[in-house]
């Protein structure tokens, strides 16, 4: 094993690098941004040209590097080939063979799905550390999720293994998730998601309530009102307990992992979500598998270049 790796999570606005020993130590990380014009054929040209100047600024040799973990935001099947990120305007090519030829001295490279990376991070260094398998819930904006079974990332024939937001959780939902489908988990367990489904519940019923005197208010504010007591958002954040925790009975009840992670902007709220989701988890999923931990991540916005020097050590 050489001394070094390098970690790039590539993001809609910037590119995160690391630069990491391979026992795990994070060495330096920095960002670049990302250039997604003409159909963003200047992101890995701008990769290698920044690693390039990390290496002359560290004094490292290319034959120290392990190698180079790249995450975007997108389906990644398991030879490193991009299915369209529309984030970035690519179309489908294979991402190692694009570095092999901009950085052929470091021929080691690997490419996933962002929240697949991610979740790999957490279980490396972050909240699943010393768990060999781990399906983790990304709660922002959106649902995203990542699948790892014996320290392997699961991406799936498409490259379409953990999207767990898309799982349907609510068949009778009439409203369209981004994705196109109804009844989304992401419709309900995303920061956005809470907050439509809090607006939604306020209209059903006559509960007071802080929120109805609020112009607008966020999950942030639903999760603080639940962890004081409040009958109505606690009655909302154990709706949104329902739908995840259901959601990860489905998992459970396929991969049977060694812990769950949640991740992204709402694990912030911590055991009041914890609470719910473990609730209803243990309620639906099949018995064996009831006792599954279930952690929050650790590495937030570094996760993801984590995982990314993680899949190419091994």
């Amino acid at each position: 094993m050489k001394e070094f790796v390098f970690g790039v999570d590539i993001g809609g606005t910037t590119v995160k690098l690391g630069l990491f020993t391979t026992d795990g130590t994070l060495l330096d990380k920095w960002e670049i941004p990302t250039r997604t014009e003409n159909g963003g054929s200047a992101v890995l040209p701008d990769v290698a040209r920044s690693i390039e100047d990390k290496l002359t600024e560290k004094n490292i040799a290319p034959e120290q590097v392990e190698g180079i973990g790249v995450g975007v935001p997108g389906p990644v099947d398991s030879d490193s080939t991009v299915h369209k990120c529309i984030n970035l305007g690519w179309g489908v090519f294979n991402v190692k063979q694009r570095m092999n030829e901009l950085l052929p001295a470091i021929p080691n490279v690997a490419a996933g799905n962002d929240a697949n990376v991610a979740t790999l991070g957490e279980l490396w260094q972050g909240g699943g550390k010393g768990y060999d398998s781990a399906v983790m819930f990304t709660l922002g904006t959106g649902v995203g999720g990542g699948v790892v079974v014996d320290g392997k990332i699961v991406a799936g024939k498409n490259g379409g293994a953990g999207e767990v937001g898309h799982m349907t959780v609510n068949p009778e939902e009439t409203v369209p998730c981004n994705c196109g489908k109804c009844g989304c988990l992401e419709q309900y367990a995303s920061a956005n998601g809470i907050v439509r489904m809090a607006k939604i519940m306020l209209t059903e019923c006559s509960t007071p309530s802080a929120l109805r005197s609020m112009d607008s208010f966020t999950s942030k504010d639903i999760c603080d009102l639940a962890r004081e007591g409040e009958e109505m958002a606690v009655s909302v954040v154990d709706r949104f307990g329902d739908y995840l925790g259901r959601a990860m009975s489905f998992i459970g009840c396929t991969t049977d992992p060694d812990v769950f992670i949640i991740g992204g902007g709402m694990s912030r709220a911590g055991a009041v979500i914890i609470d719910a989701i473990t609730k209803y988890y243990r309620k639906y999923v099949f018995h064996v598998s009831a006792n599954t931990p279930i952690a929050i991540a650790e590495l937030g916005n570094d996760a993801g270049i984590y995982g990314c020097a993680r899949m190419v050590i091994g």
